[in-house]
């Protein structure tokens, strides 16, 4: 049983709950490259981005830790779409309503985007 697919898995679920534990999962193996070779390569990245709009504040908190790792120089073109960097920016913007969304944030921008 390969449980990183079935991480990605969880994430195409409509259950919240299940989304929640998938990305939980993906974010906490994401540190080591293997995995993060792993999740790329079943699609991944788009599950990860999908999440960054979940009503379900860990949910978000775990996309933008999960593609704070996720990003290298193989996939940055699909991690750094505008649209993808915008919701991200406004995420960092967002102090008053979630300072973790902010901070988790601000961390992406300055590793993947510095001087932005």
């Amino acid at each position: 049983l390969n449980v990183l697919e079935l991480f990605l898995d969880c994430i195409t679920e409509p259950n919240e709950k299940l989304i929640e534990f998938g990305i939980g999962g993906i974010c906490n193996s994401c540190a080591d490259p293997a995995n993060v070779a792993i999740v790329t390569k079943f699609g991944g990245i788009p599950l990860i981005i999908q999440c960054l709009s979940s009503p379900v504040r860990n949910t978000v908190n775990y996309a933008l830790g999960a593609l704070y790792y996720v990003c290298d120089e193989s996939n940055k073109d699909e991690v750094l779409k505008p649209e993808v960097v915008d919701i991200i920016k406004r995420y960092a913007a967002a102090e008053q309503v979630s300072v973790s969304f902010s901070n988790l944030a601000k961390a992406f921008l300055a590793k993947h985007l510095p001087g932005n």
